[in-house]
């Protein structure tokens, strides 16, 4: 295993992980489109993701301007089971001539579109030229019963509907890709997604079925394992039962391999974990057991090329490490921001999360607020505002409560259990391991 540095290391040492090793046999096992169209197909199937998307139903219902340069938009769109997701757009203002890249923004388990690092990212991400799209994860925000943040709601979900919940959103979020392609001024071949934590976990799902994405940031997360690897000792509904069931692709210890050989016949991935997340237990799925994975996903890709690459962070706990400068970097090499360059990133000043938090009295829980974890990344840009949580309503109150049956998590969960059986949860000891980890696939 070779190891070099990425980009000016600025106080810290972050390491971009490359696999030499397995080039050779990998060039025996080109990628397959068929095979890839079967894995997809078997994956959606697993989680219920439909083979077409019900109609966007995109409404715009108000935009106001968020901050100096940029333009948001309160919208709403549909997903599955005839749910509703409220999601705000932001936009440079004024709008370049030219086409922009689109980004849309994953929250991790118990955040939303309200939470700090949503409304940062739509901030920045516009200003640097791009059109951005945050959106409520199920159970949080207007999509809870008493429009709550970090309530949870979703993990009181029987396990039997994990599957159901996972496709859900899956949904939500290539719904949302959906979105930016058919909007006029985005080009839709330079759409990426950034999911943290629990959302880097639906976003490298879905950077496995959806080609439409074209790069893609992990942070806080990225450990597609084999057999009793991060995800099968989980207990949530929205990660453990829908990972069981993915072990009926090829086996249980292939789930891994295949869903970044997906990815890697997508397009880029970056995967950026701290030392010492323990949230994700990184100290034992860190640099080597990440360089191991993509030594067999090399083979079974058929090339190095797109094949996930890795930052790790010494010191560093949980966080969403895509608003530091090398997030920024790395998105602006994939899509091209239409305003900001290479150059503008690297002279960009950088603002301190924790005490920007407590100047403009923007909420965090407390666990968060530590320096190795999001209280401590220092993120490009400066002059973003403490937005006010009424500012993010994507609907007017009235509205929400004709259309809470639609939206919320209470009524999706008395909707699927009254509409679908439950779905015992796949035991993995229980399944045929299919061909060892670093086997070729065809």
């Amino acid at each position: 295993m070779a190891m070099r540095r990425i980009g000016n290391v600025r106080g810290m040492a972050v390491l971009l992980l490359a696999v030499c090793g397995g080039v050779a046999a990998a060039q025996v096992n080109a990628p397959d489109a068929k095979r890839d169209a079967e894995w997809r197909q078997k994956i959606r199937t697993a989680l219920h993701v439909p083979t077409v998307l019900p109609p966007l139903q995109l409404k715009t219902w108000s935009r106001f301007a968020v901050a100096k340069g940029v333009t948001a938009e309160r919208v709403t769109y549909d997903t599955a089971d005839g749910m509703i997701v409220p999601a705000i757009v932001y936009m440079p203002s004024p709008m370049p001539k030219q086409k922009l890249p689109g980004i849309v923004v994953v929250n991790g388990h118990g955040s939303d579109k309200f939470g700090w690092y949503a409304f940062w990212s739509g901030i920045e991400f516009a200003r640097a030229g791009a059109v951005v799209v945050t959106y409520d994860m199920i159970g949080e925000g207007e999509r809870n019963s008493e429009k709550r943040s970090q309530a949870g709601a979703h993990d009181t979900l029987a396990l039997e509907y994990g599957t159901r919940l996972a496709g859900l959103m899956q949904v939500d979020l290539m719904q949302a890709v959906t979105l930016l392609t058919t909007r006029k001024d985005v080009d839709a071949k330079r759409i990426a997604v950034v999911g943290y934590s629990m959302g880097a976990f639906v976003s490298g799902i879905a950077g496995a079925i959806d080609p439409r994405i074209h790069a893609v940031v992990l942070s806080g997360g990225g450990n597609y394992g084999g057999a009793g690897s991060y995800f099968d000792r989980g207990t949530r509904p929205c990660q453990m039962p829908p990972f069981h069931a993915l072990a009926g692709i090829a086996g249980a210890d292939l789930r891994g391999q295949i869903l970044w050989t997906l990815n890697a016949d997508r397009g880029p991935t970056l995967v950026m974990n701290g030392l010492q997340d323990t949230v994700m237990d990184i100290p034992h799925f860190g640099p080597e057991w990440f360089a191991s994975l993509r030594q067999q996903v090399m083979v079974m890709h058929g090339s190095e090329r797109n094949v996930f690459t890795t930052i790790f962070y010494p010191g560093v706990s949980h966080r969403p490490s895509w608003v530091n400068r090398d997030g920024f970097l790395w998105l602006d090499e994939q899509i091209h921001f239409a305003n900001w360059n290479h150059a503008q990133i690297e002279s960009a000043p950088l603002t301190h999360v924790s005490e920007w938090l407590k100047a403009n009295d923007v909420f965090i829980a407390k666990n968060y607020m530590p320096e190795d974890r999001e209280g401590g990344l220092m993120a490009v840009g400066t002059d973003v505002p403490g937005v006010k949580r009424e500012e993010l309503m994507a609907l007017p109150a009235a509205d929400w409560e004709k259309l809470k049956d639609r939206l919320t998590f209470d009524a999706w969960a008395a909707k699927v259990m009254k509409e679908y059986p439950a779905e015992p949860v796949v035991k993995i000891e229980e399944l045929p391991q299919g061909l060892k980890p670093g086997s070729v696939v065809r």
